[in-house]
């Protein structure tokens, strides 16, 4: 699929997860937990960005 290995794919997972968690910072009044989700949200993203980014077979050209 899209030219992908099992990792790209969980990438591309982490990274759909990590941006639908920032939905509840959306709204006003947030509270620390909501807060704290948005921190997980930032790292589940920035994780599957690396995954999706350094899916390749060999070395770069």
């Amino acid at each position: 699929m899209l030219g992908l290995t099992q990792r790209g794919l969980i990438g591309i997972v982490l990274m759909i997860v990590g941006t639908a968690a920032f939905y509840p910072t959306l709204f006003p009044g947030t509270t620390l937990s909501v807060d704290l989700t948005a921190v997980a949200a930032a790292a589940l993203l920035t994780l599957g960005t690396y995954l999706v980014g350094t899916d390749m077979d060999g070395r770069p050209v």
